[in-house]
């Protein structure tokens, strides 16, 4: 008989509905198993759990009073939040020993939406400081890793939130995406994850979304969880400065298992970053996937990288600015990571006209890039250049400095898509000799999740369903 954790969230939302399983039970199991096994994981850095167990009692007690009729489509099922959304009267710490003791005044409407679904959230899953690296390593709890290997990083920075669901700690997470903070976790814990496109999930009721390189997404081990929990979270509010079209089908749950027929798919391989090598493993996994596209019917064309290395200086000062974006007093700035020090420091740097003039060079070149990949319905390309690197890789150099080097060469290709404000996925295809997951990116036209996800869901049905039903050791 199948543990709880090895059913995916549809089926413990359809369990739940049959009266197979009670949202107390499920909480229950989940709550153990982050007891049990987070020391040494570094999924969660807040655990509510009396707070799940009365979201769960609550659930129990409209299902026993017989009000069935339109109960919320992820009834009973755990959906943990990221620590850079707020979670009203819940501590958040935006991944920073500096906000120590805040407690969030207002639910984020994202978060507002998961629970109207019936969800129940179990905690907040650790995040780096200010969501800012690309490996989750903070002041305030020990590294996010990724259960395959856990001397290595679970990436960022949903780290915690990709450690989570890989572990079996949780069904489904909730993530974010600023410059690939969704597909690189996804990569290196073996899941599936989408970056919506911009302007599909608001921000409200804090966040600006002035450059809209953000964005809110799912992080599932399977395509069909990953499309319902999108359907549930995609929303807009008043306010927000961008609004994406919505799904043609009505949901983006109805694109999973529809044929997309045969596809026009661009690959490229080379990074925008100079002088970046891609791992062997990593072109392994590209060229696989190209195969495995081909074979499925699909017409698979070489093109040149969309944008080219003089866009990168451009977006580097943008990501300095945003690092200013959280405020932070004088008393409390010692309690920075040298790494968000030194982003700070340059983004106080950045003048309010290179701010602007760097936005307007980079939807420029937007604007040229998509008239190439406009004409194809997907993008492939590498997720990440190498395989998970060990905990504290990234920091095992002598400044900040070449730090965000070792960022910039592990991760050049998914912020291609933050800028353009395309959809993009994680699919976890290929696995290392030494069993270590290594994903592959797919990006779409704008506006156009429906169609990565139902090549997405022609792809894990291909190769056995659910990705070949892979589970880390301490499954």
């Amino acid at each position: 008989m199948a543990h709880i954790h090895d059913l995916t969230a549809l089926e413990q939302a359809a369990a739940v509905r049959r009266g197979e399983l009670s949202p107390v039970e499920i909480t229950e199991h989940y709550l153990e198993r982050i007891e049990r096994l987070d020391s040494g994981l570094g999924a969660f850095v807040t655990v509510t759990a009396e707070r799940a167990l009365d979201q769960a009692r609550e659930q129990e007690r409209r299902l026993a009073s017989g009000d069935t009729e339109d109960l919320p489509p992820l009834l009973g099922v755990p959906v943990p939040i990221k620590d850079l959304n707020l979670v009203k009267d819940v501590p958040i710490y935006f991944g920073s020993a500096t906000y120590e003791g805040f407690v969030a005044p207002v639910d984020d409407t994202v978060v507002e939406r998961l629970r109207d679904a019936g969800t129940i959230m179990l905690g907040k899953t650790t995040t780096p400081e200010f969501g800012l690296p690309c490996y989750t390593e903070t002041y305030l709890h020990e590294p996010a890793r990724t259960p395959w290997d856990t001397t290595r990083s679970a990436g960022g920075s949903s780290g915690g939130a990709a450690a989570a669901v890989a572990a079996g700690l949780a069904p489904v997470a909730q993530g974010s995406d600023g410059a690939g903070s969704i597909r690189i976790p996804s990569s290196v814990c073996g899941l599936y994850g989408i970056k919506p496109s911009r302007g599909r999930i608001s921000f409200a009721p804090i966040v600006p979304d002035l450059a809209g390189l953000s964005t809110n997404g799912p992080i599932a081990r399977n395509v069909a969880d990953a499309a319902a929990l999108l359907d549930v979270m995609a929303h807009n509010n008043p306010g927000d400065l961008y609004w994406a079209p919505p799904p043609a089908l009505g949901s983006f749950s109805a694109y999973v298992g529809r044929d997309p027929g045969r596809l026009r798919i661009a690959r490229f391989a080379t990074p925008a970053v100079p002088g970046v090598e891609v791992h062997p493993e990593v072109l392994a996994a590209y060229e696989n996937a190209s195969a495995l596209l081909e074979s499925l019917g699909h017409e698979v064309t070489e093109i040149d990288p969309p944008f080219g290395p003089d866009m990168v200086p451009e977006f580097v000062k943008l990501w300095f600015a945003f690092s200013c974006m959280h405020p932070v007093s004088e008393e409390h700035e010692p309690k920075l990571r040298p790494l968000t020090a030194w982003l700070r420091e340059r983004g106080r740097a950045v003048s309010a006209p290179e701010f602007l003039q760097a936005q307007a060079t980079l939807q420029l070149a937007t604007r040229f890039a998509l008239l190439v990949t406009d004409a194809y319905d997907a993008v492939l390309s590498p997720t990440v250049t190498r395989p998970p690197v060990p905990v504290g890789w990234f920091e095992d150099v002598d400044s900040p400095e070449e730090t965000f080097e070792r960022m910039k060469q592990f991760a050049p290709f998914p912020a291609l898509y933050n800028v353009s404000g395309q959809p993009a996925v994680n699919l976890p295809l290929h696995w290392t000799p030494e069993g270590l997951p290594v994903g592959v990116m797919l990006a779409g036209k704008f506006g156009d999740e429906g169609t990565l996800i139902s090549l997405s869901s022609q792809v894990e049905a291909a190769i056995g369903g659910f990705w070949g039903d892979r589970r880390p050791p301490m499954w």
